[in-house]
């Protein structure tokens, strides 16, 4: 995630001079000075000094001795952006020092080829500034929106933080059943991939809702009408309702117990 917001931000705009990086690892070290970045370190040192905006993206785990080495670098003047799930913001402002703005971000997978969807949540005390340039970083591999509490990025973990997977296994069965009515496996994918990608990009186009068009493929004694009273007929919108609201519930918990 942190690459993809690297490359996004080059991309927009951004000088490899205006980035900084840490990380542990010499493969990834090695990634980000492969995208241009002029500073790269293993070790934290001053890198971060004068930051306008950290973003923390490691593990949850490794948060605290991630924040400990650079708590000394922060200060009013720099934000957190944290994308580490679970983390809430009380916990992270007890790492960095209560005088640096946290902001929370729950991304998704796509972000990796610019369409990530990803929200993001501050208190009244981040910064106009701070906003806007965290914005800015989540825009630049996708689209934003801001929730009104903390709380509700669990429900956003729930929608789109995992929801790459719930449509991963979505066409994996349709595709599935495809090839288990005589098509060949690459056919029923490549078939399944776009109808994915083609339903989606008409229901981002058009003005109207997506029920209106379900609506419009579903004729009378059709095909698709008997498909979705197969869906209706074995709760279709229950299952979905429930994997979402499980989901939910889960980053709950795993919030309280990083808490």
């Amino acid at each position: 995630m942190a690459n993809a917001m690297v490359s996004g931000l080059l991309a927009n705009g951004f000088a490899p001079e205006q980035l900084r990086a840490s990380d542990p690892s010499e493969a990834a070290l090695a990634r980000l000075q492969s995208l241009g970045l002029t500073r790269v370190d293993a070790v934290p040192a001053s890198v971060f000094e004068g930051a306008d905006l950290v973003v923390v993206a490691v593990k949850p785990q490794i948060v605290p001795t991630a924040l400990a080495a650079i708590r000394d670098q922060l200060s009013a003047k720099s934000a957190l952006l944290s994308i580490a799930a679970g983390i809430p913001i009380a916990s992270l402002r007890s790492h960095a020092g209560n005088e640096v703005g946290v902001i929370r971000c729950m991304p998704n997978t796509p972000a990796m080829i610019g369409l990530g969807a990803s929200a993001l949540f501050a208190p009244a005390l981040v910064s106009d500034a701070h906003r806007a340039l965290a914005e800015t970083v989540t825009n630049a591999v996708g689209t934003t929106v801001w929730v009104s509490s903390e709380e509700l990025l669990d429900a956003v973990t729930a929608v789109s933080g995992s929801g790459p997977a719930y449509f991963f296994a979505l066409i994996e069965a349709i595709s599935q059943a495809g090839t288990a009515l005589g098509l060949d496996e690459e056919t029923a994918m490549t078939l399944t991939l776009q109808t994915a990608l083609g339903a989606a990009a008409l229901a981002q186009q058009s003005s109207e809702g997506v029920a209106t068009l379900r609506q419009n493929v579903t004729s009378p004694g059709g095909t698709t009408e008997e498909a979705l009273k197969s869906l209706n007929a074995n709760q279709f919108d229950t299952v979905i309702a429930e994997a979402v609201r499980q989901c939910a519930a889960r980053a709950s918990t795993l919030g309280k117990e990083f808490g």
